[in-house]
């Protein structure tokens, strides 16, 4: 089972920048928050996290983004969410 961690960042950077196979610089990011575990589960299933304008859903163990809100909207085109590489700071 794994633990969910108190707090993640989250990455917002360009689609073309977004290779899974890669880890995403922050730098590269176009926007960053770091979002907090709220306790609840969304619909998606997953632990909720939310922070700085965003509200996301995500998977403790391949710490996946599987929902997500930025200021109340859906993510734009063009645009994925990735999880910064160290967990918790």
């Amino acid at each position: 089972m794994t633990t969910q961690p108190s707090h993640l960042t989250i990455l917002l950077v360009p689609e073309h920048l977004a290779d899974d196979s890669a880890p995403v610089a922050e730098e590269s990011a176009v926007r960053s928050a770091v979002v907090e575990a709220t306790g609840e589960t969304g619909a998606s299933g997953y632990p909720r996290y939310a922070g700085n304008g965003m509200v996301a859903d995500i998977d403790p163990s391949t710490r996946t983004v599987e929902a997500l809100l930025v200021d109340g909207r859906e993510l734009d085109y063009g645009l994925s969410a990735r999880v910064a590489d160290s967990p918790d700071r």
